[in-house]
């Protein structure tokens, strides 16, 4: 019997400073199945996870070694058969940047893509790390075809997901090599859920802290739930959720039929 689920993704930014904007009762409220958190900035022990266990979620931590950087994080209404941490790659699973869970025949990846704003020694390690996380699907996908993979890429894919595609041609998120990553990665049979339901422009989910961007809507839709090909006539809808702030980023909504 196939039952529908919620999922969302959320870079919250510092999980400790979201849920003192109210991270908890937002969930409280909406009572979602599954929540991939990305940026949780904390080790476990300094997580309130109680909160957490108060709303009925099971809850899994994969923290950066480094404290108070990077961080993935899955709250889940349904117990998982499987929780594996990282892709076996020191270099990133020293910064906790994927947390695998399987429930029955479905895979669900949170993943947090490296930043390459800070210049080229980590634009270089972005792009090692799509080559390597590719490789990674791609080995995953001969034994477990049904795969949703959620999280913050930092890349916006096409010139409608940008505010300025002109003016942020040569800026990390939105530079050539990036977006053919992206095109590539969709033609190995992966669904943007988000685009299968929605085209409109306008449509972001990260606004830089500067200039009034978020009030003025000049955004960047870096945060995704990508599907496997198998899972595409299961999809129900998707939603980018503007109106909820605990971070710079805002959540992304996806209800597919288990």
């Amino acid at each position: 019997m196939s039952s529908q689920i919620s999922l969302i993704t959320y870079n919250v930014n510092g999980i400790r400073a979201a849920m003192k904007k109210g991270l908890v009762d937002w969930l409280k409220e909406n009572k979602y199945d599954v929540v991939m958190l990305q940026e949780t900035k904390a080790q476990p022990e300094q997580i309130d996870v109680k909160e957490f266990e108060n709303l009925g979620y099971h809850h899994f931590w994969f923290s950066a070694e480094k404290k108070g950087y990077s961080g993935v994080g899955i709250l889940t209404k349904i117990k998982p058969d499987q929780i594996k941490l990282g892709i076996g790659l020191n270099q990133y699973d020293n910064e906790g940047r994927v947390l695998r869970m399987d429930i029955s025949d479905t895979t669900f990846i949170n993943t947090y893509f490296p930043s390459g704003t800070t210049g080229e020694i980590r634009q270089g390690f972005k792009y090692n790390f799509l080559n390597d996380y590719l490789e990674y699907l791609v080995k995953l996908k001969k034994t477990r075809n049904k795969i949703i993979l959620s999280g913050d890429y930092n890349i916006c894919h096409q010139p409608i997901d940008i505010h300025d595609p002109k003016g942020n041609k040569n800026s990390s998120g939105f530079l050539p090599e990036e977006r053919e990553w992206m095109t590539k990665f969709f033609e190995t049979g992966w669904v943007d859920t988000f685009r299968h339901f929605n085209q409109a422009p306008h449509q972001y989910t990260w606004w830089s802290n500067f200039f009034n961007a978020r009030a003025n809507n000049k955004g960047w839709r870096i945060d995704y739930h990508i599907a496997t090909k198998e899972l595409e006539k299961d999809l129900v809808s998707s939603e980018i959720l503007p109106d909820v702030r605990h971070s710079d980023h805002c959540p992304v909504l996806l209800k597919i039929k288990l």
